[in-house]
């Protein structure tokens, strides 16, 4: 993948393309800050955060997206640069904070949470659903320490997710109708791919994008699990992927330095930066969270 941004976050993540305002927006988790760049202009711009943000939304306006703040949901303002309080979650458990999150094709938003604690990393934060009423309620698929991958398949009849920890990524059968979730299936085992999985994205053929953190890929793997193919990446921690650009036939990438000595950064610098790669295929527009 090619260089895009020399923008050296510390752990970029939740990379967005939204096809209405034609512009890619993440975050630099620890500096808790937003970012954006339409590359139509080559304008970049960033807005400080209460805490830090670790994922979002698009939602109905280009002017507001919805928050995953470590600790809790919340609605953001471009315009006015104000923050709303939707809610907490796991105020109880002080070890967790919001990691991964997306919508599902009804617009309600699923995300998991991310353990804290580095020894030992145990299963301790559940996967969530912010339903369209803004009432909150946790899945029945179990606990992860590093939720993540949560994406949906092109009919949202599958909702893909992993623990980074396992280093499985498995699917949930999901009614995009009711939002009911059954049972959870094996999608691509530990040992089938090198590296953790981190984020996730589907493309408009069904295949999964998932980005390895560590090993310095991006896979696609068909629906039934099989690998398709492999994109390398010069830097060791992809992040996470998007489809963007008029056609949404670029992938888009964040990566990391988080924990790298000077050394490691020295032998790939491009360890921080958004990286791109036209393809063959193109991407979904990102579902949007419709509350009223």
């Amino acid at each position: 993948m090619e260089p895009f941004l020399d923008t050296r976050h510390e752990l970029g993540e939740c990379l967005l393309w939204c096809e209405r305002s034609q512009r890619l927006l993440w975050t630099d988790i620890p500096a808790a800050r937003l970012w954006a760049h339409t590359p139509a202009s080559g304008e970049t711009r960033s807005w400080p955060m209460p805490e830090r943000l670790c994922c979002f939304a698009l939602t109905g306006s280009t002017d507001r997206l919805l928050l995953g703040l470590a600790s809790g949901l919340a609605f953001f303002s471009f315009s006015t640069g104000r923050v709303s309080r939707i809610c907490e979650v796991e105020a109880d458990i002080p070890a967790t904070r919001l990691n991964d999150g997306r919508c599902d094709r009804q617009g309600r938003f699923v995300f998991g949470m991310f353990n804290q604690d580095e020894n030992p990393k145990t299963a301790l934060g559940g996967f969530y659903r912010l339903n369209l009423d803004l009432s909150l309620e946790r899945l029945p698929i179990g606990n992860a320490a590093i939720a993540n991958s949560i994406c949906f398949s092109p009919d949202g009849r599958r909702m893909y997710f992993a623990d980074s920890m396992t280093r499985e990524i498995r699917y949930a059968d999901y009614n995009p109708c009711s939002g009911e979730v059954g049972a959870t299936r094996d999608f691509v085992p530990a040992h089938a791919a090198p590296g953790e999985p981190d984020g996730s994205c589907v493309d408009a053929e069904g295949y999964l994008w998932s980005t390895r953190w560590g090993a310095g890929q991006v896979m696609r793997f068909a629906p039934d699990g099989r690998l398709d193919r492999v994109l390398e990446v010069d830097a060791p921690q992809p992040s996470c992927p998007a489809f963007g650009g008029l056609e949404l036939s670029t992938l888009y990438l964040t990566t990391a330095h988080l924990g790298m000595t000077e050394g490691d950064r020295a032998r790939a610098p491009l360890s921080g930066a958004l990286l791109r790669q036209p393809l063959d295929v193109r991407g979904l527009p990102e579902n949007r969270f419709l509350h009223a």
